[in-house]
């Protein structure tokens, strides 16, 4: 009997320390809910989901919130790359610093037909092939492209505010090899490393000889507008291809010294971009 009543203790015991394990966690899960309510103004479109995440599985909406709020934990990325994001069954096989194997020039357009051109000629056709369609287009001199491929080394993921007329909507960034892709920060939050793109910008290189890399992006339309993805497009070049000593800090923090990272910083940054 006194072994018994032992083991009951011992059970009872485990019991309530389980519990008290789990109360724990359920409580930093709703302070971490009503964190997000206040920072995040697009909440609501994912509260039910958000909610719960955060009953059925505390430790794992924590471990979520973890990822965003810290990017990089002892020095390594918190996130899977988004080339798995995109292929989680079939992972991507490019090799070591080749371009991963997205549309490569000459499945977009005749590629001959510029081969002969200048720079400026390949610019002019360039905006002209995409006058009509749903994407943007862009062209970077090699200066700027290289300055962007170096800072993506350094700095790989980032956040990037849209203006809405609610506030501001933010929106996360990874490099990949040429390509970088932008996600919902709160669509990460609910479904981590399953959440959609809402924008894909993919640089070519196969005229870089001319002094000229090609970008096209393209955009959920049910996530973002042409202008709207467009702002983050001229963002992302404001950030990673231009000398502005504010913006590389920023940079700098959110990669390396997440802790010191304050959103309004950034969003001062930014503020004076207006979507027309």
């Amino acid at each position: 009997m006194a072994c018994i009543r032992s083991c009951l203790r011992l059970l009872s015991i485990n019991s309530i320390a389980t519990r008290t394990i789990s109360m724990s966690a359920m409580r930093r899960a709703e302070e971490a809910l009503e964190k997000m309510k206040e920072k995040n103004p697009y909440f609501e479109k994912y509260a039910e989901k958000i909610a719960k995440l955060q009953q059925t599985s505390p430790e794992e909406f924590l471990d979520r919130v973890d990822k965003v709020v810290h990017p990089i934990k002892e020095g390594k990325s918190q996130t899977r790359t988004y080339s798995e994001l995109l292929n989680p069954k079939q992972p991507l096989n490019a090799k070591e610093g080749n371009e991963i194997p997205y549309k490569k020039l000459e499945d977009i357009m005749k590629i001959e037909l510029i081969m002969d051109k200048t720079a400026e000629e390949i610019s002019k056709i360039w905006y002209e092939y995409h006058t009509k369609k749903d994407v943007l287009a862009a062209t970077l001199t090699v200066n700027q492209f290289d300055t962007l491929m170096e800072r993506a080394k350094q700095y790989p993921i980032f956040l990037l505010p849209v203006p809405r007329s609610e506030g501001f909507e933010f929106i996360m960034l990874q490099f990949a090899a040429n390509a970088v892709h932008f996600t919902p920060l709160i669509a990460y939050q609910v479904h981590a490393e399953n959440a959609p793109e809402c924008l894909t910008l993919v640089h070519y290189t196969e005229v870089k000889d001319k002094g000229l890399v090609l970008m096209r992006g393209e955009y959920d339309s049910k996530v973002l507008s042409g202008k709207e993805a467009q702002c983050l497009a001229n963002q992302l070049q404001m950030f990673y291809c231009k000398n502005d000593e504010s913006k590389l800090k920023l940079l700098e923090k959110f990669n390396k010294k997440p802790d010191d990272f304050k959103h309004m910083d950034l969003i001062k940054e930014v503020e004076n971009i207006q979507i027309a």
